[in-house]
C-alpha cells in the first residue's frame, strides 16, 4: 500500500508541477564553487609579477639585451647569405591552376593580351611596390590541366610553364618593370586621376639583364629569331607538336607586344589620360 501511495503521490506531483524547460532547471546546490578568493586570502602572492627586481616593477629590458652578456647579434658575425636581402626583388606567385580558374570564371579574357595590369584588375592579386614587389611569377601548379590559348606577359616563369602555354598555341613573354612604372601598372585609375604623364619604362638593372635578354626565358629584350628557335627546341624536349601561330585566326592578338619602354597596350609614354574629360592628351612631336 505504501508503494502505491508513493506512486500516486509522485504522479500527483507531476500533474501539478510545470514541464521541465530551460527556464526552470538549475544546478544542484553547491555544485559550482567560486574560483576567486578574497583579497586578504592570497597569502603573500606576487600576482604573477615575480620576486623583486625589475620584473616585479615592470621595468622590462629592451629587445636583444642579455643582462650584461654580449648579445647574440654581436657574438656571431653577419651571414653572407643574408647580405642585401632587404633589397632583393620579390615576385608573388600565381599558378597555372589559378590562371585557368580566372579564365573559366571570365575574370580574364583570352581574346586580349594578359599582362600585370589585367591580373591586378581582377581584384584577387595585390602587387605592392613599397614591399619590393616587382611583378608576378607564374608557377607550374596545375600544369597538366592548363588548356587556354593566351598571350601573357609575366615577370618570371620556369621552363615547364613556358612549355605548357606554348603547347596550347599560346605565347608567353617575361618583362621587367621598374618600381616607378609599377605604381602606374598595378593601379592605372589612381595614376590617371593624378593627371601626370604615363612614365617610360626603364631598362632592367645589371643583375637582371641576362635573364630578360635570354630567349630561353622568353625575355622581352631577346632576339625574336632566337625565340622562334627556342620554341622548337622546347617542343622537341617535352615531346609535343608546336602549333603554327602564323596559321592561327588569333595571330594578331598572339603577336601583340609592348615596346620595351611602354607599360600599357595602346598608350605611349608621355601621354596624359583624363578620365574626367575622357580624352588622351598626347605630347607634341
Amino acid at each position: 500500500m505504501s508503494v502505491k501511495h508513493t506512486t500516486e503521490k509522485a504522479l500527483q506531483m507531476l500533474r501539478t508541477l510545470p514541464r521541465v524547460t530551460i527556464g526552470n532547471i538549475r544546478d544542484n546546490p553547491q555544485s559550482k564553487q567560486n574560483s576567486k578568493r578574497g583579497r586578504g586570502q592570497h597569502g603573500g602572492d606576487k600576482h604573477g609579477a615575480g620576486n623583486k627586481g625589475s620584473g616585479q616593477r615592470q621595468n622590462y629590458m629592451r629587445l636583444g639585451y642579455e643582462t650584461g652578456n654580449t648579445p647574440f647579434y654581436l657574438r656571431f658575425g653577419y651571414e653572407p647569405y643574408y647580405k642585401g636581402h632587404h633589397l632583393k626583388r620579390e615576385y608573388p606567385p600565381i599558378s597555372l591552376h589559378q590562371l585557368q580558374k580566372l579564365i573559366d570564371t571570365d575574370r580574364l579574357s583570352t581574346r586580349a593580351p594578359i599582362d600585370l595590369t589585367t591580373i591586378c584588375n581582377t581584384g584577387l592579386f595585390e602587387i605592392r611596390p613599397d614591399l619590393l614587389h616587382h611583378g608576378v611569377q607564374l608557377t607550374d601548379e596545375g600544369v597538366d590541366d592548363f588548356r587556354a590559348k593566351i598571350n601573357i606577359e609575366v615577370q618570371h616563369a620556369p621552363e615547364s610553364v613556358i612549355a605548357a602555354i606554348e603547347r596550347n598555341g599560346g605565347v608567353i613573354r617575361t618583362a621587367y618593370y621598374d618600381p616607378h612604372s609599377l605604381y602606374a601598372v598595378v593601379n592605372p585609375k589612381k595614376w590617371f586621376e593624378k593627371g601626370v604623364p604615363i612614365p617610360r619604362r626603364m631598362l632592367p638593372p645589371q643583375d637582371a639583364v641576362e635573364y630578360y635578354t635570354d630567349a630561353r626565358n622568353r625575355g622581352y629584350l631577346a632576339d625574336p629569331d632566337q625565340i622562334s628557335q627556342e620554341r622548337l627546341v622546347l617542343a622537341q624536349k617535352y615531346g609535343y607538336a608546336l602549333p603554327k601561330i602564323e596559321d592561327d585566326p588569333d595571330y594578331a592578338m598572339l603577336t601583340e607586344a609592348k615596346d620595351p619602354r611602354q607599360i600599357f597596350f595602346g598608350l605611349n609614354p608621355g601621354w596624359v589620360i583624363s578620365l574626367k574629360d575622357r580624352a588622351i592628351i598626347k605630347e607634341k612631336q
